[in-house]
């Protein structure tokens, strides 16, 4: 099976391990310590690797840019409604993330950004159904 792990480098492992239960994902604990925490998104398919900054840069030889100053990334993630979208979004806030961006309503599609605390970029959105199987013009279609 095809998993991905997203690794996102942050600066204070116990804040991001905090903000990212915050917004209803879980830690592996298997997969988590003093270093880096396994954050489960989706179980047997999408994880985020949060590696502190040091860790993070053993796997690299190039410099680490700081996501609060360059978004480099935005990590998509769609959820099931557009309530969904709103939850995630205001426990975010609550767990000291910002929404520096507006929400975009497209009708057939609903998006909402969400930065952790270090700067990092997530994105959650919900797709109407019939936009996500057939293409947006099938969701205008039914609108007509």
């Amino acid at each position: 099976m095809t998993s991905m792990f997203v690794n996102l480098p942050v600066t204070d492992l116990d804040r991001a391990k905090a903000f990212y239960t915050a917004i209803g994902f879980t830690i592996n604990p298997l997969f988590t310590d003093h270093n880096a925490a396994c954050v489960v998104v989706e179980e047997d398919h999408s994880y985020f690797m949060i590696l502190v900054r040091d860790f993070f840069q053993t796997f690299t030889n190039r410099p680490i840019g700081d996501p609060a100053a360059a978004v480099s990334v935005s990590t998509a993630i769609f959820v099931d409604s557009r309530e969904d979208v709103d939850a995630a979004l205001a426990a975010g806030l609550a767990a000291g993330g910002s929404e520096d961006h507006p929400a975009t309503d497209l009708g057939f599609m609903y998006q909402r950004q969400l930065t952790d605390p270090d700067g990092n970029v997530l994105e959650f959105g919900y797709m109407h159904p019939a936009a996500a199987e057939q293409g947006p013009q099938a969701f205008v279609n039914q609108q007509s």
